[in-house]
């Protein structure tokens, strides 16, 4: 199943909404605790300014603390590891200890407007199905999802740089995560169409076509009204973001944006009821292929995110890698511009190495849009000097052998 999602929507422009016409709360992280995370026993860093700075020679662990910010929205985190995986161990071969299962905590905000979130690897669950708990001013939630009512992290790093290249899935991820950052129910939308279609697969694999066909009929009731729902949040995030995508003046070039391959097209050709309908057809239709061939060939599963150089009309996989790490700077920066004004409140940003990969102005322009915005970010580096044009506005933190101290006090 193909087709182009067309999103109809006026490009950014001087009347388009900047983040100044809006009054931002702070979600930003104010402290944040470890505990039995990757390298590091206990580590605790309370930012005194809104950006931070992490520098310090490669492997120190600068990476493991925007990856424990990363776990304060729903998911797997910025390296999608095995919850196990990330719990301090001395061998990789040792077994996890529940008593030192990693966890961490986060106050956002300052005085009284302000929350404590926690997470961690749940002791109960060890070599059954790892999972998380999640807790919110000390009461234990149900479900991840809840993280993104209070705080929204977006983040960048080096393993991205191929994002343009490499096969839809990490772009899908991508464009999630900016959808949970305003719609936080995205979360259980793709859970549900996920789980529903992972349960069809299996019983075709088993059973093909003399499967129960009321079992099915009804994981495919679920695919389709969660899979719809699932695409018509992504398209609505792509046509929203377009109108805060810069007119390419800027130091990072605009974009165009397209949604490619699954069903969102369907939406433009008819109400959203009737794009359920004709999901359900498709997949009662595939079923004999889809058991033969033992996968989905139909759902949002297959969405892909097309984006292209708005000046040079060329797709972002064609054009140079500083191009490509200056297109992907542009869509994040976009998106905290949209959540400044439609929700006035601003994503945490966790820039992993990426000053490095910037040219001077450019590198500049960065942390002067970071300041405008009034987000906060977290940015990590091997050589304190780059980060020179973030003086006075961020602190500065040096991460060796599992110890952070902070260097600008």
């Amino acid at each position: 199943m193909t087709g182009i999602a067309a999103i109809s929507t006026s490009p950014h422009s001087a009347l388009s909404p900047r983040p100044s016409d809006a009054t931002t709360r702070n979600s930003a992280v104010a402290r944040l605790t470890l505990t039995n995370f990757r390298n590091y026993t206990y580590a605790r860093i309370e930012p005194n300014t809104q950006n931070v700075v992490l520098t310090g020679a490669n492997g120190a662990g600068k990476t493991n603390i925007l990856e424990a910010i990363s776990f304060l929205a729903p998911g797997r985190g910025l390296r999608r590891a095995k919850l196990s995986e990330v719990t301090r161990s001395d061998s990789h071969d040792e077994a996890v200890d529940p008593s030192r299962c990693w966890a961490v905590a986060a106050r956002l905000g300052q005085g009284d407007d302000c929350v404590d979130l926690g997470t961690g690897l749940d002791p109960d669950a060890i070599g059954v199905r790892d999972r998380r708990i999640v807790r919110v001013d000390g009461e234990t939630e149900r479900s991840q999802a809840v993280l993104s009512e209070h705080v929204a992290v977006v983040w960048l790093t080096p393993q991205m740089d191929g994002l343009f290249i490499e096969g839809p899935g990490g772009r899908r991820r991508f464009l999630d995560r900016l959808v949970y950052a305003a719609d936080p129910a995205h979360v259980g939308r793709v859970s549900a169409y996920e789980q529903a279609m992972r349960e069809r697969a299996r019983l075709l694999s088993d059973r093909g076509l003399r499967a129960d066909a009321g079992w099915l009929d009804a994981l495919e009731e679920t695919m389709a009204e969660k899979g719809m729902a699932v695409a018509a949040a992504r398209r609505d995030m792509v046509g929203r973001l377009i109108a805060f995508i810069d007119d390419g003046t800027g130091p990072f070039p605009s974009s165009d944006l397209a949604l490619v391959g699954g069903p969102e097209a369907w939406l433009d050709e008819g109400p959203a009821l009737a794009a359920e309908e004709r999901f359900r057809a498709q997949l009662l239709a595939d079923r004999g292929q889809d058991a033969a061939d033992g996968r989905t060939h139909s759902g949002p599963h297959r969405t892909d995110l097309d984006v292209r150089h708005r000046t040079k009309a060329r797709e972002a996989g064609s054009c140079s890698t500083g191009e490509q790490k200056a297109l992907l700077i542009g869509l994040v920066l976009a998106h905290a511009r949209m959540q400044a004004v439609e929700q006035g409140r601003c994503p945490v940003l966790l820039l992993d190495e990426v000053a490095a990969h910037l040219d001077q102005e450019r590198r500049q322009a960065l942390f002067d849009l970071i300041d405008t915005l009034g987000t906060q970010a977290w940015l990590t580096g091997t050589d304190p000097v780059l980060f020179d044009g973030m003086r006075g506005c961020a602190g500065f933190f040096d991460v060796a052998d599992g110890a952070i101290r902070q260097t600008n006090i």
